[in-house]
């Protein structure tokens, strides 16, 4: 379905603009809306994001746990330690199984022990963005048997979809998670809720607990323009505004003192559902809705109902002349700079500047796929993964998004060559080359941040942490391409060069002299680092 959606992006903007999203309701601001033109002008937007930001992995709860959900197995933490944010796919059913049931930990549906998985992500600095999705059987239910669908509107079938009270029950359940797991200690515990009834003798009874401190972000569902499923599950902007606009805060509090996630946790920061199609234009009417329905804040602001923007987008081989995705390709090659550049500026412009994340992104491995990444000259399609996967995160930092998330740890069926089934950064509870990559990147450039460009080909990117600088450079191609770059070390004695490998942790080095302030650095399409030292030790 990601195949269809990324073609059909490809031509409209091969159409020169992004067309305006159709909508059910008649347009509730029309001097307000405007279609963005994607464009080659670069988000003018800076700001000190630490590389490991760009760093995150898309996983689900069983990922944590070995034989046994009781503990999280120390080999599994392991592996994902490599990656700084952890997305968490959450099916609605696991926490509310049954109308009014909500169970955490352990869940009645798997028998997961969220508290644990939460508590061990914290205590290894692994930030959690918890994606509340799907619907759970009671209200799928609702539904008429030919329609009923998992990923339908998260709302009982027959209720008016633009109304915030419409989708009430999904924001109970948000507040109920954002009071357990966020950090405000001061609700009334009157208004919390468990099940505490043990399923068999001995069965750990879940207990309320108010303000543990785990999460810090929530998603409100997943590509909810999913118009391949059908009406019964594709949402207008203006309808899922109003969604949205119950799960962040009961709709302004009219729905309730224990609906939406502000209402539990005011600073819990409430992420909008990744889009499918990345149209920035579905955001502006989003806005347009909240001007609308939500008014305008004293500042002169937008009511907006999210604090994170967020759409998802593979990059593929797709150009003018074939139009036609047939395999992944290289980030910088594509279209995903340019889609990057008009959320950024679309946020800066009509949202408060709020951040602009993509969480969703990635390479299969299994070369049948038309995602798949390639063989590039005597490179595996491994070593592609991971060499595309870190320049997709170098590229988005260079163009003003926050976080990254790349899908995902673990394959659904490497043997499988529908997209997206072979795209793990894991296999058979190993690390692939990708993940090694993301784990040497972390511990050498993780704090530091994008700070400029100094060239556009090669790349030369400068990170800075505090008054320290670190180069990366590498070719944007997908060739097998060398070249020899001069980078300039004034004031230092030596360089200390990084080059990425596929099987450690932590990267190669060698100290090299530097000779009338320069070095001359040997770049290839993988990204090299270099930082200037006058200890020969270091």
């Amino acid at each position: 379905m990601k195949s269809v959606l990324l073609s059909i992006v490809v031509c409209l903007i091969l159409c020169i603009t992004i067309s305006c999203i159709k909508r059910n309701n008649k347009n509730p601001d029309s001097d307000f809306i405007e279609k963005i033109v994607i464009t080659n002008k670069p988000a003018s937007v800076r700001s000190a994001t630490l590389f490991d930001n760009f760093l995150g992995i898309n996983a689900f709860e069983w990922n944590f746990h070995g034989h046994d959900n009781s503990f999280v197995s120390p080999h599994r933490l392991q592996l994902i330690k490599s990656f700084k944010n952890f997305r968490h796919y959450m099916d609605w059913e696991k926490i509310e199984p049954v109308e009014g049931r909500y169970t955490f930990n352990p869940t009645s549906s798997g028998s997961w022990r969220y508290d644990i998985i939460y508590e061990s992500c914290k205590e290894n600095n692994i930030e959690v963005i918890a994606c509340l999705k799907t619907c759970p059987p009671w209200l799928v239910n609702t539904y008429p048997a030919k329609i009923r669908d998992v990923e339908n509107v998260p709302a009982p079938y027959g209720l008016k979809r633009s109304s915030p009270a419409s989708y009430i029950k999904q924001a109970k359940a948000a507040f109920q998670f954002a009071a357990r797991y966020g950090y405000n200690t001061k609700i009334d515990s009157s208004m919390l809720s468990v099940y505490k009834v043990s399923r068999w003798p001995g069965d750990l009874p879940n207990r309320v607990k108010i303000g543990l401190g785990f999460v810090k972000y929530i998603e409100c569902d997943n590509e909810r323009d999913k118009w391949w499923k059908g009406k019964q599950a594709e949402q207008s902007p203006e309808e899922y505004a109003a969604n949205m606009s119950a799960f962040y805060d009961g709709h302004m509090g009219k729905l309730g003192k224990n609906v939406g996630v502000k209402n539990a946790d005011p600073a819990m920061q409430v992420v909008m559902g990744g889009l499918s199609k990345p149209d920035p234009n579905y955001v502006i009417a989003m806005i347009a809705w909240c001007k609308k329905n939500r008014g305008v804040k004293s500042n002169g602001e937008v009511n907006l109902c999210f604090d994170v923007i967020n759409y998802h987008y593979y990059s593929e081989n797709v150009t003018a002349k074939n139009p036609i995705r047939t395999a992944g390709g290289a980030p910088e090659l594509g279209l995903a700079a340019k889609i990057a550049d008009s959320f950024v500026n679309m946020s800066k412009r009509y949202a408060g500047n709020k951040p602009v994340w993509v969480t969703e992104c990635g390479y299969d491995v299994n070369p049948k796929s038309p995602q798949a990444a390639t063989i590039v000259g005597n490179k595996s399609i491994l070593i592609t993964q991971a060499d595309w996967s870190i320049r997709t995160s170098l590229l988005y930092a260079r163009h003003g998004i926050k976080k990254v998330f790349f899908y995902m740890l673990e394959d659904v069926d490497k043997k499988n060559p529908t997209q997206y089934s072979s795209s793990g950064f894991i296999d058979s509870n190993e690390k692939r080359p990708a993940a090694f990559y993301f784990s040497q990147a972390k511990k050498l450039l993780g704090a530091y941040s994008y700070s400029h460009t100094v060239s556009a080909n090669p790349i030369i990117d400068v990170y800075s942490l505090n008054k320290k600088y670190m180069y990366v450079a590498y070719i944007p191609n997908q060739k097998n391409l060398k070249s020899k770059v001069n980078l300039k070390f004034k004031g230092f004695k030596y360089a200390r060069i990084y080059q990425l490998v596929p099987e450690s942790d932590t990267m190669l080095s060698k100290l090299v002299h530097v000779i009338n302030d320069q070095i001359t650095l040997n770049v290839t399409e993988t990204p090299t680092f270099a930082e200037g030292t006058n200890d020969s030790e270091s």
